[in-house]
């Protein structure tokens, strides 16, 4: 009888600062994991009430990620996705919202069996549960788990009590790897440990011994603040690894193999690992360099609404965007150059338009609400006038879709019901079963969500660069373009050049090469199936139409 393998679990932990990178660098212990022959899979716990982060401002929270099944989750999930090359599910995400909304509703079902339903054990035997399940669904020798926030928060500590408790039950299954930051102050010179001493020390009172140690910082960490880190920390040397800040977060697994931490893991895991994929590790290795060496650029031009926090521009806000441009741009050997420019600007000022002709292509992502529409409609006319590239995702294909209705069809009140509903030529429409949702306030994961088909029409821009005619993309909407003007758009020459299988929801619209080198949009979000290895065909066939302007 063939023994059970025990699953193995890495929970990954920040200290001292937010932001400190514990995303990327689960996605990077799952590939090097995975580039030794483990089967890998990852989950993300979120420390907030809300149950996904779908209703979560991203000027605030970062980009909404949504996966095959619909979950609109965390951004992390992108980066395991493209690091670890993964479909995940709902399963692999969890927020507190999530975990108590289920205990809840457990205990209303009488799944509890009458027991008095406690914070202390049944939030944490929740998480837990949810923890293995995602191991069997993967049936994965590892499961990867970030628990989101920063040691010493309220927040978190259900979270890594549910941590604790299954390092109790497996001990010989269970590590913990955390992510501090070591300042280097300017006026001192020299970085310093103690912030993520007293990390550890915070850590050591919730009961968990971190085993690694993952030294974020501006430089290399040198053998002496190891050594004093290994001593207060209480972890042998070899487990603090050097984690330097770099120009491109594709060298961090390189970076954590020239530490040997692939070894390190396996051995401390206790599980017997192959020797490195070196097909698969010389492709990362080449892509890597890719970020590096770029000669030539291309230039794109972001025109977003949520930039703006504070004094600060986050592009975070479209994170998987700006991966899906660097891959098709690497992958046709250039060095993308992408500018943030914000559509409340050209609202405001339409002469600065003319500053668009610098770029060798624009894009615009999605969005919601009326901020900044008259300036995106403003950027859509004048680069299809002056037959700039451009590559609407979502929002920015129904912008088209608004534009051409407005400028080209004659329809001047041309608008979408999400900004004026009193418009008589709503050529962006809401779908007919989202009605009864809005009527009653029902938001929280009520759009059109997660894998749909959509078949193309041959001879198209959309056709040729897939080089098939039925695919799957990943939605996150609730308008839709109007089937009653349809008809009126394609005599006006917009072709809509990718549909759902039964004809009437409209995916993708384009113009004719021989009318424009690039103009095209898409219903749903190509940016959420771009991955390092396998840059998305739009993206890339979006790149090449840059690239001859540049010439």
């Amino acid at each position: 009888m063939a023994i059970k393998k025990e699953t193995k679990y890495i929970f990954v932990v920040g200290g001292v600062i937010s932001g400190v990178g514990k995303g990327v660098t689960a996605s990077s212990l799952g590939l090097i994991l995975k580039n030794r022959g483990l089967n890998v899979t990852a989950i993300k716990i979120d420390p907030y009430i809300n149950v996904d982060a779908g209703t979560m401002n991203p000027t605030e929270h970062g980009e909404v990620f949504v996966l095959s099944d619909g979950d609109e989750t965390d951004q992390d999930m992108g980066n395991y996705e493209r690091f670890m090359d993964l479909n995940l599910t709902r399963i692999n995400y969890m927020t507190t919202g999530r975990v108590y909304k289920t205990v809840i509703e457990k205990e209303r079902n009488l799944e509890y069996k009458g027991k008095c339903v406690e914070v202390v054990p049944h939030i944490p035997l929740e998480v837990i549960g949810r923890i293995k399940k995602a191991g069997e669904m993967a049936k994965a020798d590892v499961v990867i788990v970030e628990v989101g926030g920063t040691i010493g928060e309220y927040q978190n500590i259900l979270f890594l009590e549910a941590a604790r408790m299954l390092k109790m039950e497996s001990p010989k299954d269970v590590i913990f790897v955390m992510v501090s930051y070591l300042p280097t102050p300017g006026k001192i010179g020299e970085m310093k440990t103690k912030p993520t001493q007293y990390a550890v020390r915070t850590l050591n009172a919730s009961g968990i011994q971190p085993d690694f140690l993952i030294a974020r910082g501006e430089s290399n960490l040198d053998e002496k603040r190891k050594e004093k880190l290994s001593i207060f920390c209480s972890m042998p040397c070899e487990r603090v690894i050097s984690a330097p800040d770099v120009d491109s977060i594709y060298d961090i697994p390189i970076n954590f193999e020239k530490e040997k931490l692939s070894d390190k893991l396996c051995d401390i895991l206790g599980v017997a690992c192959k020797k490195p994929d070196a097909k698969l590790w010389n492709a990362w290795k080449n892509f890597a360099k890719y970020s590096h060496n770029g000669k030539e650029v291309v230039k794109i031009g972001v025109v977003g609404k949520y930039f703006d926090s504070g004094d600060y521009m986050l592009s975070d806000s479209y994170l998987s965007v700006i991966e899906a441009i660097k891959y098709s741009a690497y992958s046709q050997g250039r060095k993308p150059i992408i500018s943030w420019l914000n559509s409340v600007d050209y609202e405001k000022h339409p002469e600065k338009l003319k500053e668009l002709k610098k770029f060798d292509g624009i894009v615009v992502p999605g969005g919601f609400g009326s901020r900044g529409v008259e300036g995106n409609l403003k950027v859509v006319k004048f680069v299809r006038e002056n037959k700039i590239p451009y590559f609407g995702l979502c929002y920015g294909m129904q912008m088209m879709v608004i534009e051409y209705a407005r400028n080209v069809l004659g329809l001047k009140d041309a608008h979408t019901r999400e900004v004026s509903p009193s418009s008589k030529h709503l050529v962006i429409d809401i779908m007919e079963s989202q009605k009864e949702i809005l009527k009653n306030n029902l938001y929280g994961g009520s759009m059109r969500l997660g894998n749909y088909d959509a078949v193309l029409r041959d001879g198209t821009i959309a056709r040729n660069s897939y080089g098939k005619k039925e695919i799957v993309e990943r939605h996150r909407h609730r308008y839709e373009v109007n089937p009653s003007f349809i008809g009126d758009l394609e005599q006006a020459g917009l072709v809509f050049s990718g549909r759902s299988p039964d004809g009437h929801l409209m995916e993708i619209c384009e113009l004719p090469k021989n009318k424009h080198p690039f103009f095209l949009g898409t219903q749903f979000h190509p940016e959420f199936l771009a991955h390092p290895l396998r840059p998305h065909p739009l993206f890339t066939a979006f790149i090449k139409a840059c690239i001859p302007k540049k010439k």
